[in-house]
C-alpha cells in the first residue's frame, strides 16, 4: 500500500467515526461538552484538503477526505443548529 492509499482508509475511519457522532446529535438533540467553533475549524481544514490531495495526486485521499468532511460539517451545522434552538426555547 502506498501512502496515499492509508491516509485515504484513515480519512474514511474518521469519516465513518464522524456519522456516528452526527446519528448521536441528531438522537440527544442538545450539544455537550464541545464548541461548535472547534469543528467548524476542522471543517474548514477538510475543505481544504479538498483543494490540496489533488495537486498533490493522491486520490484516495481525496476520497476519504470528502467523506470525513461531509461527517465533520454535518455535525458542526447541527450542533449550531441545536445550540441556538435551545437558547430561543430556554
Amino acid at each position: 500500500m502506498n501512502v496515499d492509499t492509508i491516509n485515504g482508509l484513515f480519512e474514511l475511519v474518521g469519516g465513518a467515526v464522524y456519522w456516528f457522532n452526527v446519528r448521536k446529535l441528531l438522537k440527544d438533540k442538545q450539544v455537550r461538552g464541545v464548541h461548535w467553533s472547534v469543528q467548524a475549524f476542522f471543517s474548514m481544514w477538510g475543505v481544504w484538503n479538498l483543494y490540496y490531495y489533488p495537486t498533490l495526486g493522491q486520490y484516495w485521499s481525496f476520497v476519504g477526505g470528502v467523506f470525513l468532511l461531509a461527517g465533520n460539517a454535518t455535525w458542526t451545522a447541527l450542533a449550531i443548529y441545536y445550540t441556538r434552538k435551545e437558547k430561543i426555547d430556554g
